[in-house]
């Protein structure tokens, strides 16, 4: 009746290829997102000297650019959003994607190319990538900022996985006053625990939606997201969608249905649009394969545009 953590560590890799050395070890992961956590601790990063790695090219822009960025959640990495990028780039008939790879003392390694297009492809990778929601909170505080400065653009498209999703909404809530903070244009979420984890503060088939919409039982993170609601801008299009393998759990083996529908109630009332899609079964609606799922992407693609309805 536990968060299973080695068998999230299975199927959240399950297709990684890449080779583990060239990561940080467990040690630096778990103490920088340690520090990274906690606004007491966050100056401590900060006293290490930025370094930005940049062997990616920037082709001239005729017309203003709204970027398409991927994240990657908890355990997650490249290989996260590897086939949905793939794809995106095969819609938009083009090879051309900047891969930016941060770590929390705020170096930066920018690779490929930010391509002269009204919507460039970004991939987003967090080189400590076991981090927990607040220490992706400080990861988006300065990667978006500082790409938005980089490229020149103040609104952003997001296609989340997992724990980005709650992450990119908090991100907008926090910062939606700030002028010099890019702001979202639209967002697709997969896989958002939105109100806790299965058996990590949600039970499946414990916690249950009102009639109104909101969760019976609501984590710190919900309560944020309840509190600050009025901060989420209207002219902000959302996508929702969630997995359920149709056991008797209600969940995506990680995440309730409940768990993920929730963020309805905070958003629905306030976004431009709200689309809300369940995945169904076990072969397509699993945690770790929702984003690799053909039909997924293709829903994702309609909704920012990639791809006519």
């Amino acid at each position: 009746m536990f968060f299973n953590s080695k068998k999230y560590k299975e199927e959240a890799e399950k297709n990684r290829t890449a080779d583990l050395t060239k990561e940080p070890s467990m040690f630096n992961m778990l103490a920088l997102a340690g520090l990274a956590s906690f606004k007491l601790t966050r100056p401590f990063l900060r006293l290490h000297k930025r370094k930005i790695d940049d062997q990616a090219t920037v082709e001239l822009a005729t017309e203003k650019q709204v970027p398409i960025i991927y994240f990657h959640g908890f355990r997650g990495g490249d290989y996260t959003t590897k086939i949905m990028i793939d794809k995106a780039l095969e819609a938009k008939k083009s090879d051309k994607f900047l891969k930016v790879t941060a770590d929390l003392f705020g170096n930066f390694k920018l690779e490929g190319c930010w391509s002269s297009d009204k919507h460039p492809i970004v991939q987003v990778v967090f080189r400590q990538r076991i981090v927990g929601i607040y220490a992706i909170d400080y990861y988006l505080s300065f990667i978006l900022p500082f790409l938005a400065k980089r490229y020149k653009f103040d609104r952003y498209i997001a296609v989340a996985h997992s724990l980005s999703c709650p992450c990119i909404i908090r991100t907008e809530m926090k910062h939606y006053k700030h002028k010099n903070f890019p702001h979202l244009d639209r967002c697709a979420f997969i896989a958002g625990p939105f109100d806790g984890v299965t058996y990590l503060g949600d039970i499946p088939n414990v916690n249950a939606l009102t009639p109104k919409g909101h969760p019976s039982m609501m984590n710190p993170h919900y309560l944020y997201f309840l509190l600050h609601r009025r901060r989420f801008n209207s002219d902000i299009s959302v996508l929702n969608i969630y997995g359920n393998v149709l056991d008797e759990t209600n969940t995506d083996r990680f995440i309730s249905v409940v768990s993920a529908k929730s963020i309805r109630y905070i958003l629905a009332p306030k976004a431009k649009i709200y689309q809300e899609i369940e995945v169904r079964g076990e072969a397509y609606a699993e945690h770790s394969i929702m984003h690799d799922n053909p039909f997924v992407i293709d829903i994702i693609h309609k909704f920012i545009g990639l791809k006519q309805h």
